[in-house]
């Protein structure tokens, strides 16, 4: 089968302003952009440091619903919508809903959220006892079991809608809930060498569940530069991190 490949790109949903949201996605829609898509944060720090200031998230199924409601092409997905923050009925009302507002163009990606998003999941209670206080006998990896566990419950409670699913991570567990019960998979983040390996590897897990593995959507998320040379848009790069590791 002749691989297709589509272009999208996230929406900027760290501020205040649903407008501006919107304006891009019909943007992105005139230009012939294959899809759009939203984050899932609460806030959003600006930069690394502990102190940094809170920029302002616009909430993922809202927007969502308004990002539909104004376009009438472009698929529109979540990269991703975190199991963590809705139980699974809610996120599967919610997209179920969205597939109404947009027939055919809603893809739900989903994820089990990782420690970049700590400190919101603190500051709103959204893990049990996060983070892991510090001589609790309650080990770090109790938070990424959980993060599974609410995962795997979303994931069973949308499959087989009529809408795609895709999960993201590259965990060995992510990775195999992708393979064996989603339509496809999504990593963010990394380098196209790195990328290729774990497409490999997703790859050789779907036929391990005895599916079709070019009938399975493999997809990148991250950070492109641009910039009036190459020079420049190499100094942003290195300077926003696009080539990190990420997840």
């Amino acid at each position: 089968m002749k691989a297709i490949v589509r272009v999208g790109l996230t929406l900027p949903s760290f501020q205040s302003e649903p407008d501006r949201v919107l304006a891009v996605a019909k943007a992105a829609e005139d230009a012939g952009i294959d899809g759009v898509f939203l984050f899932d944060h609460l806030f959003r720090r600006r930069g690394d440091a502990v102190g940094a200031e809170r920029r302002p998230a616009l909430e993922l199924l809202t927007m969502t619903a308004a990002v539909a409601a104004v376009t009438e092409r472009i698929a529109v997905g979540t990269l991703v919508a975190r199991a963590t923050l809705r139980p699974p009925g809610t996120l599967r009302a919610a997209f179920d809903t969205l597939a109404r507002i947009a027939r055919g163009r809603i893809i739900a990606g989903l994820g089990g959220g990782d420690d970049e998003s700590i400190a919101e999941d603190t500051a709103f209670g959204v893990l049990p006892g996060d983070p892991v206080p510090a001589g609790s006998g309650r080990k770090a990896d109790d938070v990424g079991a959980y993060r599974l566990e609410r995962l795997r419950a979303t994931v069973e409670a949308l499959a087989g809608r009529h809408y795609p699913v895709w999960v993201a991570g590259v965990s060995p567990a992510a990775v195999r809930l992708a393979a064996e019960r989603a339509d496809g998979w999504n990593r963010w983040g990394g380098l196209p060498t790195s990328f290729g390996v774990a497409v490999d590897r997703v790859r050789a897990e779907v036929s391990n569940a005895k599916r079709d593995p070019d009938a399975f959507t493999y997809t990148w998320g991250g950070l492109a530069t641009l910039a009036p040379t190459r020079a420049e848009a190499e100094a942003k790069r290195s300077r926003l991190g696009a080539d990190r590791e990420m997840r």
